[in-house]
C-alpha cells in the first residue's frame, strides 16, 4: 500500500497494461510486417525479421526503420495502428479505480500515430489522463532508453521521487527506477530471482490499483 499523497504523478504503460492487447496487437503486428513488406520490397518472412530485429535493438521497429531505411516515422505510425477496436471492452471497475488516484495521470508508450488515444477512447478512459506521452512525443526515443524517460519528466513537469510507473515490460522499469520513480510490473509472469529495481507486482492493473490504494 502507498501512504495517502505520496505518489502525485501515476504513469501508465497503454498495451499490456491498462487491457489485454492479444487480439488488437496481433492486427498491428501483421499491418507492421504487411507495411516493411510493401516500403523495402520483401517477403513475409524477411519482413517480420527486420521487425522484430529492430524491435529488440531499439525498443521500437520504427525507429530502426527510420533510421537506416529512410522510413517516414510518422506515415509508419498512423498506418500500423489503423486496427479494429472493436476487440476492446470497457472496464468499469478500472475506470473507477483510476478516477480517484490523487495528482496526474499519464499514459507513457511506445506507440505513436494516435493509437494511445484511440485505445483510451475504445476504453471509455480518455477524460480520466491528463496527457499522452508517446514515442513522437519522445521524438523516437522509445522506451527503455533514458532519454526518453527524461524528456516525459522534463515536459510533463513529472516528480520521479512522487512518481509510480506500471508497465507489463520488465526491461522499461530499470531506467525509471535509476532516476527515481517507484516502479510496477503487472501480468502473468513473476520475476525470479526479483529485481531490485521492481517494487510492486501484481497481476492485472485492476489488482495493483486495489493493493496500492485500498478504499
Amino acid at each position: 500500500m502507498i501512504a495517502d499523497g505520496a505518489i502525485r504523478h501515476w504513469v501508465f504503460d497503454l498495451d499490456n497494461t491498462l487491457y489485454p492487447a492479444s487480439d488488437l496487437y496481433d492486427e498491428i503486428g501483421g499491418r507492421m510486417t504487411d507495411y516493411i513488406a510493401r516500403k523495402l520490397a520483401l517477403d513475409v518472412a524477411a519482413a517480420l525479421e527486420v521487425r522484430e530485429r529492430y524491435f529488440y535493438q531499439y525498443g521500437a521497429t520504427v525507429v530502426g526503420l527510420a533510421r537506416h531505411h529512410g522510413v517516414d516515422a510518422h506515415d509508419f505510425l498512423h498506418d500500423v495502428h489503423q486496427a479494429d477496436h472493436s476487440v476492446l471492452t470497457p472496464d468499469a471497475d478500472l475506470r473507477a479505480l483510476i478516477a480517484a488516484l490523487p495528482g496526474q495521470r499519464v499514459i507513457f508508450t511506445n506507440g505513436g500515430g494516435g493509437h494511445a488515444e484511440r485505445v483510451l477512447k475504445s476504453l471509455k478512459l480518455d477524460d480520466l489522463f491528463h496527457a499522452v506521452f508517446d514515442i513522437e512525443a519522445a521524438a523516437l526515443t522509445p522506451k527503455p532508453q533514458p532519454a526518453c524517460y527524461e524528456r516525459l519528466i522534463d515536459k510533463l513537469a513529472i516528480n520521479p521521487r512522487r512518481a509510480l510507473l506500471i508497465e507489463d515490460t520488465l526491461r522499461n522499469l530499470e531506467p525509471a527506477h535509476d532516476l527515481g520513480f517507484e516502479t510496477a510490473l503487472v501480468g502473468g509472469v513473476h520475476p525470479e530471482p526479483w529485481p531490485a529495481y521492481v517494487d510492486h507486482y501484481a497481476h492485472s492493473a485492476i489488482d495493483l490499483l486495489r493493493q496500492l490504494t485500498p478504499r
